[in-house]
């Protein structure tokens, strides 16, 4: 990211909720609240509308669930980054909301510093997961014993590195000099030698493992 200051949508059922990030994210430099939604349907019109940085995203609202949003908005290829806040930690809400395409999930009892932290990590697309969300995913992805020779190759741990960065699978190809591909059959073997599905599980299972520092 820039210096410029990272732009935000709130999207949450509870006007107290809103009213309270809007409040603590107007008191830290380098944050801009563009607006707010209080369901997954309006969330995805203002997230197409102003198009910020970073979406907050609650799971469970009357209008339109958080689940449905991210997926929505990545069918529709947004540019925003959603980073899930929200008050559950179920392998029901955890799991398909990071497989609709979160980049994050934090759960709202977090310090106020981690979750800047986290919004600025999301901003630049890393993933970041709550260290409880962390250890669900693991367990519920990984599989009950690696698979003898399951090590990465340098070359799927290059990969690896570079998701967990957020790049895409143009951009791995352009910096490794290899097609997309070349990308893509890298990616499905160190799934299977992870035992995951997916790019967010990867990286869990990535820095659980100590593959990634």
């Amino acid at each position: 990211m820039t210096d410029r200051a990272i732009t935000l949508l709130i999207v949450d059922d509870h006007p107290v909720v809103r009213d309270g990030l809007r409040g603590m994210f107007a008191s830290e430099p380098g944050f801009d609240v563009l607006g707010e939604a209080a369901g997954g349907v309006e969330g995805v019109e203002r997230a197409l509308r102003l198009d910020p940085d970073v979406v907050l995203m609650d799971l469970r609202m009357p209008a339109g669930s958080g689940v449905e949003a991210i997926a929505e908005l990545t069918r529709l290829g947004a540019r925003a980054r959603v980073l899930v806040l929200t008050t559950y930690d179920t392998d029901s809400d955890t799991i398909p909301a990071i497989e609709a395409g979160a980049t994050g999930y934090l759960l709202k009892d977090a310090p106020r510093e981690d979750l800047f932290a986290a919004v600025r990590a999301a901003a630049e697309g890393r993933t970041v997961l709550s260290p409880a969300v962390a250890s669900r995913l693991v367990s519920a992805v990984r599989k009950p014993a690696a698979p003898a020779g399951s090590a990465l190759s340098a070359r799927e741990r290059e990969v690896l590195e570079l998701v967990a960065r957020g790049t895409s699978n143009r951009e791995i190809a352009r910096e490794l000099f290899i097609s997309e591909a070349t990308v893509k059959t890298h990616l499905t073997h160190l799934y299977g030698k992870l035992g995951v599905k997916d790019r967010a599980a990867a990286v869990a299972v990535g820095y659980d493992r100590g593959i990634l520092g």
